[in-house]
C-alpha cells in the first residue's frame, strides 16, 4: 500500500534532489571560479590608488592581448589557442595554423587589423615548421564568429633553426597601415649581425605581407628588404606613442642590460657589437658599451627584469597617469611606470612586485582601465582598476 508522505521521506526527498542540483551545479561553478576573483586590497601607488580583479583564470602560458572594436578581448596561449574573453566568459577560436609549441615558442602576439569592423582581419605572430627547424611567422585570417577564415601564413623568417629561444615577437599596427613585428637572434648572437637573416631584427611589412616600397634598406642586397631596424637581441614589447607616432620597443639583455629603445627606420641597435650586460656565466662584458653607428638604448636595466609587453596610457580612469608608459616585467614580476619627457626617462614607479606573477603583457581597455597576463601554467587577466 502507498503511504502518504511523512515528514521524514519528504525531508529525504528534498535532500536527494539537493545534491542532484548541486552535483548539475558544479561544473558552472567550477567555470566561475576560474573567472572574476575580486580584491578588497588597495594597492598604493604615488599618484593613485588601485584595486587587481582577476577576470579570467585556467590561461596556460598566455602571451598576447588585443581589443576587438566591440570590447571583446583576444588573448593567445603559447601551447596553440586563441580565445575570445566577453567579460568572465571565454570562447576559443577555431581555424588557427600548425603551431609549433617548442621551447619559448608557440602562439605569441595578436593584432588586430585597423580597419578590423570592415574586414574582419586578425593577425598573429606564431612559431611555424619549414625545411630546417622552426622560426617565427605572421599569419592572418577573417574572424567569423568564433573561427579564423581564410588563414594565411604572411612571412616565415629565411633561417630556420631548432632553437627553442628567442623568437621575439611582439606586433604592432603604424599610423601608415603596415604592420612591425620583431624576431630573437634565435640563441645564435651573431646572427644579429647578419643583415641578410631575419634574426634580430624588426620587420615592416604591408598587410597583406608585401614589403613596403620605403622600408630603409630595399634595394640594398646586403639586407633583406623586410628590415626596419637590426641588431636587436629578443625584443618582446612593442607600442606606438598616441601623440607622436614614436615607436617604443622594450629588448632582453643577456645578464643584466635589458634595454628600452626608441626604433627609428634603419637603425642599428648593436646586439651583440654593443650591450650594457655581461655574459651568464663569466660575468665578462659582451662586446663595447658604445660604438660609432650604434644606436644605444634610452634606458637599460641591471639586473635583468625581463621587459615584455608595453602601453601609453590615455584612459580617464587614472588621470594622473596619462602619457605614462606601463611596462610588463616577466623575472622580476612586477609593473613598471615610466615618465617621459620628450624621449628621456624622468622616472619610474615599480607597482606589483611579485603579487600576480610574471606579467607578460599589458594593455589598455576601452573602460580606461588597465589589464595584464600573467606568463603561468595557471595563468590570468587581471584588470586594474581604481580604488575607488
Amino acid at each position: 500500500m502507498n503511504l502518504p508522505w511523512t515528514k521524514t521521506s519528504l525531508y529525504l526527498e528534498q535532500m536527494r534532489v539537493t545534491k542532484i542540483l548541486l552535483l548539475v551545479a558544479l561544473p558552472v561553478l567550477s567555470v566561475f571560479a576560474a573567472g572574476a576573483q575580486s580584491s578588497d586590497t588597495v594597492h598604493e601607488s604615488e599618484l593613485h590608488d588601485f584595486r587587481v580583479v582577476r577576470e579570467v583564470g585556467n590561461l596556460q602560458n598566455p602571451w598576447g592581448l588585443a581589443y576587438l572594436p566591440d570590447g571583446r578581448l583576444l588573448v593567445t596561449e603559447r601551447p596553440g589557442r586563441l580565445s575570445m574573453i566577453d567579460g568572465t566568459q571565454r570562447t576559443q577560436v577555431s581555424g588557427l595554423p600548425d603551431i609549433a609549441a617548442v621551447g619559448q615558442g608557440g602562439l605569441l602576439d595578436v593584432a588586430v587589423h585597423p580597419d578590423f569592423e570592415r574586414n574582419r582581419l586578425v593577425y598573429f605572430t606564431y612559431a611555424a615548421r619549414g625545411d630546417g627547424g622552426v622560426g617565427t611567422a605572421l599569419g592572418r585570417g577573417r574572424l567569423d564568429g568564433s573561427t579564423l577564415r581564410d588563414v594565411e601564413q604572411l612571412f616565415l623568417m629565411n633561417q630556420l633553426s631548432n632553437a627553442g629561444q628567442h623568437f621575439g615577437s611582439r606586433l604592432v599596427f603604424l599610423n601608415d597601415g603596415t604592420i612591425l613585428f620583431t624576431i630573437g637572434d634565435r640563441g645564435q648572437r651573431n646572427r644579429s649581425q647578419n643583415f641578410a637573416d631575419h634574426a634580430g631584427g624588426t620587420i615592416r611589412l604591408n598587410d597583406d605581407g608585401s614589403v613596403p616600397d620605403d622600408n630603409p634598406w630595399v634595394g640594398d642586397d646586403r639586407f633583406a628588404p623586410e628590415f626596419f631596424t637590426v641588431g636587436n637581441r629578443n625584443s618582446q614589447g612593442m607600442t606606438i606613442h598616441p601623440e607622436t607616432g614614436q615607436i617604443w620597443q622594450s629588448e632582453h639583455g643577456p645578464r643584466g642590460g635589458d634595454e628600452l629603445n626608441l626604433i627609428q627606420p634603419g637603425r642599428n641597435y648593436g646586439w651583440p657589437l654593443v650591450s650594457q650586460g655581461t655574459e651568464y656565466a663569466s660575468g665578462a662584458e659582451i662586446g663595447a658599451r658604445e660604438r660609432a653607428g650604434i644606436t644605444n638604448p634610452v634606458h637599460y636595466w641591471t639586473p635583468a627584469i625581463a621587459p615584455s609587453g608595453m602601453t601609453f596610457y590615455t584612459g580617464d580612469a587614472f588621470p594622473e597617469w596619462r602619457g605614462n608608459l606601463f611596462l610588463a616585467s616577466l623575472v622580476q614580476r612586477q609593473l613598471h611606470r615610466i615618465v617621459l619627457d620628450g624621449t628621456q626617462v624622468v622616472h619610474e614607479e615599480i607597482l606589483l612586485p611579485r603579487q600576480i606573477g610574471r606579467i607578460r603583457d599589458i594593455v589598455q581597455g576601452p573602460d580606461g582601465f588597465l589589464r595584464v597576463i600573467t606568463d603561468e601554467a595557471d595563468g590570468g587577466i587581471y584588470r586594474i582598476e581604481p580604488a575607488s
